[in-house]
């Protein structure tokens, strides 16, 4: 065990006590959730990062946005706005973050809110749109006071929660029984040559509650995008190209190991999660690329990485025109697909504000 991390048990103790303490006071009314007359999903972890939310978001808002009219909220982290803010297809990284722009670039015709109050955030979007016919909130399983009607936490194949801990010894921002709240378990980035007995075993450790149903995706890479599409970069996308890739998500293993079965892998630019590309960054990038010997070569990127890079004015002309990022898609694994789909379809319409079966 890493010396330095055994210092940090005493500082998790604390951090586990006072996630019970505010758990408490919700689960008790001390603290007030509150209700709204409108169908609410609520996506989120219990653990830092790197669960492949924003994906997930994404695949419920494009189920939804056929039959409903429908607005995500976040609070929109890294931004520098504040306040409630929504974003447009001009907005910048600076104003909404990579998340709200990536959403907002993908579903034009979708309300992208921020707020950090989520309570407000809702209130603004029930008011400024009576038409409004369900909302998701994206990240936020940890955020209370909104009570949503239909809970979704997401956990990462790849770091079980079941023996995990509190922060910073571990990952986990609450305590595993929270697990209890959520109405949907989906276990994510699951590997496709999983075996059954492995998903049998995942299932019995998070699945404590008859009432809870789990299911199990992975992730499609679908194939690579122009990243500057004005400069007509598709004719340039070749796979005997040797590829510089650039990340700056919580876990780009799986990403660098896709990469590296599907293309001429080169190198590896890895930067923290949700990182602001500065000039130096921007220097590295350059001259990382420029190293790659001949001409044949491309970059790569995540499609969140995609959002910030757009905005860099400095990097050079040539690696633009090579530049492409790789989108993926959410795919339910067993043939769950469809009952995943009829559950989220189901409890919009059962709890529509034109419905008789709504009760608030």
């Amino acid at each position: 065990m890493n010396k330095v991390r055994k210092f940090t048990y005493p500082l998790a103790v604390l951090f586990g006590f006072g996630s019970w303490v505010r758990n408490f006071l919700f689960d008790t009314g001390i603290l007030k959730s509150k209700e709204f007359d409108i169908p609410i999903i609520a996506v989120g972890n219990i653990t830092v990062g790197g669960t492949g939310k924003t994906p997930h978001v994404e695949y419920i808002t494009a189920l939804l946005k056929k039959e409903f009219k429908v607005a995500t909220l976040s609070r929109g982290y890294k931004r520098k706005t504040k306040g409630f803010f929504v974003a447009q297809a001009q907005s910048t990284i600076a104003e909404v973050g990579d998340e709200a722009k990536q959403l907002s670039f993908k579903f034009p015709d979708v309300k992208v809110a921020l707020c950090e109050k989520r309570v407000v955030g809702v209130e603004r979007l029930c008011k400024e749109d009576k038409k409004l016919e369900t909302i998701v909130l994206d990240d936020a399983f940890q955020h209370r006071y909104v009570k949503a009607g239909l809970s979704i936490l997401l956990i990462d194949y790849f770091r079980p929660i079941k023996d995990d801990y509190f922060l910073p010894y571990g990952n986990l921002r609450e305590s595993k029984h929270e697990m209890k709240r959520a109405d949907i378990i989906i276990v994510t980035k699951t590997p496709h040559e999983v075996k059954p007995i492995e998903l049998r075993i995942i299932s019995m450790n998070n699945k404590p509650f008859p009432y809870q149903n789990l299911y199990f995706t992975t992730f499609h890479y679908g194939m690579p995008q122009p990243v500057f599409k004005s400069l007509g970069q598709m004719e340039l996308l070749d796979k005997k190209n040797s590829v510089l890739v650039i990340t700056g998500i919580e876990n780009p293993t799986p990403f660098i190991q896709y990469i590296g079965k599907n293309f001429k892998f080169h190198h590896h630019l890895a930067f923290p999660d949700h990182h602001n590309f500065k000039e130096k960054d921007i220097e590295q990038i350059n001259q990382a690329y420029t190293s790659i010997p001949g001409e044949n070569k491309m970059v790569l990127t995540t499609e969140k990485d995609a959002m910030r890079l757009q905005e860099l004015e400095t990097l050079s002309h040539d690696l633009r025109t090579k530049l492409f990022y790789i989108p993926i898609e959410v795919e339910f694994m067993n043939n769950q697909k469809e009952t995943f789909d009829k559950q989220i379809i189901d409890y919009v319409k059962k709890n529509s504000r034109n419905s008789n079966l709504h009760q608030r």
